[in-house]
């Protein structure tokens, strides 16, 4: 997760979270003192820790509507009583008081919602009168969406919105120059009418905000259907679109997904790749002069660009033509058939995985130039969401047939839904089946592998 901007406003959560456990334990305390326990503190203290995340209870932003922070304390508190009488049963406690549990649950929430609504009032009015803890923000589009959005901004002073600057190729202000202003401004967020931008743009914007620690939005078409592979809020009736936070890009899970990819690599360089490495210099040295890896720029993560190795399996002459191999490509030498077809090739890729660049199971990443032609053919909202996660030496589409030259839309159509499902179910287990799967392929042998 990205340090975000904004102040100090990161501190309002953390605050409120300390408030609220707080005011758990002193109600519990004297609601529940018949039972009260040290240990009972820290069940309470971890359900409510936990209710919160599940029911992502802390997830309150400018644009949240009262109606939703009133649906969370409700849950939030349904959930606790839920589990405090789980707690009971567990340990078989039965002296405690039903109207002493029901009563501290009560005056828990109805607290807890007191300081949530009196800090939600307080910043609308900290931002309507007193200008502070604003988002500085620029839009990029001229259409009647864009154009909506820019007026809700203006008009809703007390959701703290300062639009600096309104840029578009039908305006005096083009789309190119927002990208010196954006050099020149502090910008927290960046508002882009998808429609009125080339898939080149969207992902310089998108490199941008990773790299600038800003929050990209989209506002879409008011009559297209909104993807789901996009996160939607409402300010008021007005959609906007953001990349989410997958699971997969969650602290956990990316220090977990980060372990097995440093350990992995580390076996296969270590017990494969120091005498492969030797024998393979001397087999493609033997047939053309060049070097042993081929490096080539690809887009990981967020379209940041990184250099991505292999065993060189064409003629030095030709090996970094553009053009993609096709069956029977009389680029490919006779050992380069044989590392093709078995994968071979790929293995210098585990040092990407080591150096932070790839992940051994991901979507794979495409050249540069592959990348803004099927960004063309495909939606965008697709397109960028599989770019919000590292790339892979293997992956799901590439277990399934979907690997090679790209001989139709259907093929990165296809491609590009394998690694959108990877990424919305992805886990340890699903990461080890596609590498069974992979090593199988391999022995089998695949169609495309060539």
């Amino acid at each position: 997760m990205h340090h975000k901007r904004g102040g100090y406003s990161y501190l309002i959560r953390p605050i409120l979270i300390v408030i609220d456990l707080v005011i758990l334990l002193v109600s519990s305390f004297y609601f529940l003192k018949e039972i009260v326990t040290n240990q009972l503190y820290v069940f309470l203290s971890v359900v409510w820790l936990i209710s919160s995340y599940l029911l992502n209870f802390y997830e309150v932003y400018r644009f949240t509507k009262i109606i939703t922070v009133i649906s969370l304390l409700i849950r939030q508190g349904l959930l606790v009583l839920i589990l405090l009488y789980a707690y009971f049963g567990l340990l078989k406690i039965n002296f405690f008081s039903v109207k002493d549990t029901f009563s501290f649950i009560a005056i828990t929430i109805s607290s807890v919602g007191v300081v949530k609504v009196i800090t939600y009032y307080a910043l609308r009015r900290y931002r309507s009168y007193l200008g502070g803890n604003n988002r500085r923000v620029i839009i990029i589009g001229s259409n009647k969406s864009a154009q909506q959005l820019k007026t809700f901004f203006e008009k809703r002073k007390d959701l703290g919105y300062q639009v600096l600057e309104v840029f578009s190729d039908k305006l005096s202000n083009k789309i190119e120059d927002s990208f010196e202003f954006l050099k020149e401004e502090d910008v927290d967020e960046i508002y882009c009418s998808i429609d009125e931008i080339s898939d080149e743009v969207v992902n310089e914007y998108v490199k941008y905000s990773d790299q600038n620690y800003s929050v990209l939005k989209f506002i879409p078409n008011s009559q297209r259907i909104f993807s789901k592979r996009l996160k939607t809020d409402y300010y008021e009736y007005l959609p906007v679109l953001s990349i989410p936070e997958v699971s997969l890009n969650s602290a956990t899970n990316r220090a977990i997904k980060r372990g097995f990819d440093i350990v992995f690599s580390l076996l296969v360089i270590i017990f494969i790749l120091s005498w492969l490495i030797p024998l393979l210099y001397v087999l493609i040295k033997l047939e053309s002069k060049g070097p042993l890896i081929y490096s080539h720029r690809r887009n990981g993560i967020n379209y940041t660009e990184f250099v991505c190795y292999k065993f060189r399996s064409m003629r030095d002459e030709n090996f970094s033509d553009l053009i993609q191999v096709k069956k029977d490509d009389h680029r490919v030498t006779k050992i380069g058939r044989f590392i093709r077809r078995t994968s071979i090739d790929e293995l210098p890729q585990f040092f990407n995985v080591l150096f932070g660049d790839m992940s051994v199971v991901g979507p794979r990443p495409h050249m540069i130039s592959y990348t803004k032609d099927y960004g063309k053919r495909i939606d965008k909202y697709n397109f960028v969401f599989r770019h919000s996660v590292k790339p892979g030496i293997t992956g799901m589409a590439q277990v399934k047939g979907y690997r090679g030259e790209v001989e139709n839309d259907e093929d990165i159509v296809n491609r590009i839904k394998y690694d959108i499902f990877y990424i919305e179910n992805w886990s340890l287990l699903l990461d080890s089946k596609i590498i069974i799967d992979t090593i199988l392929n391999l022995i089998k042998g695949q169609e495309k592998a060539y």
